[in-house]
């Protein structure tokens, strides 16, 4: 069963339990996948691949909003957008653990053959493509820059 049908059939199940927030969330994500199934240029389906990238950047959205939520001392909707980013991270593949990443991020530096900091670019290029859904941005960002330096 691929993405798009599991969300489906979980929006039965959370219709049946009444559980708000899931029902919302996953709604929010069927429509963020039919928009993708649909836009310019697809073809109409959708690949796991695809879907985990779009999950990820809800999942994302999420936690930054309820960052600034946090900010501006509203944490009644900090709360929300951090229950709806866990519903998303759900269908996320497992995240990376800090040494595991390291060990990703050294084998990538070994194939590239970089040295020093000039070539984080082709680094980051393969290990952004390599990690993707399994480690953020940011952190992968932060981990090469240092294991350059």
């Amino acid at each position: 069963m691929n993405l798009f049908d599991q969300i489906s059939a979980d929006i039965k199940s959370a219709m049946l339990a009444r559980e708000k927030v899931r029902l919302e969330t996953l709604r929010g994500i069927k429509k963020e996948f039919l928009e993708a199934k649909t836009a310019k240029g697809a073809d109409g389906e959708l690949t796991d691949e695809a879907a985990t990238k779009i999950l990820a950047k809800m999942a994302k959205q999420r936690r930054e909003t309820a960052a600034i939520y946090a900010e501006q001392n509203r944490p009644e909707l900090a709360e929300n957008e951090l229950a709806e980013a866990a519903v998303i991270e759900e269908y996320l593949p497992k995240q990376l653990e800090t040494d595991e990443l390291e060990a990703e991020l050294r084998k990538i530096i070994a194939e590239v053959g970089a040295t020093s900091q000039k070539e984080m670019g082709k680094v980051m290029g393969v290990a952004s493509k390599a990690l993707a859904g399994r480690a953020d941005g940011k952190v992968i960002s932060a981990k090469v820059r240092e294991l350059l330096a």
